[in-house]
């Protein structure tokens, strides 16, 4: 009965392990897919120079 609740709980692990690197491959597309947009589609600054789209 020791064995098997281990395994079960080890397959626990591993499936939360892997949907949270899913988890974060998507959000790591997407925060990539936002930084692409602001750099293609930053304003033009004074004399027609592009500024920077963020703060830092």
């Amino acid at each position: 009965m020791v064995p098997l609740l281990l395994v079960l709980l080890l397959a626990l692990l591993l499936f939360g392990a892997g949907f949270a690197l899913k988890a974060l491959w998507v959000v790591a597309v997407i925060v990539l897919a936002v930084w692409l947009l602001g750099f293609v589609l930053r304003s033009a600054g004074a004399g027609g120079k592009r500024g920077r789209w963020y703060r830092w």
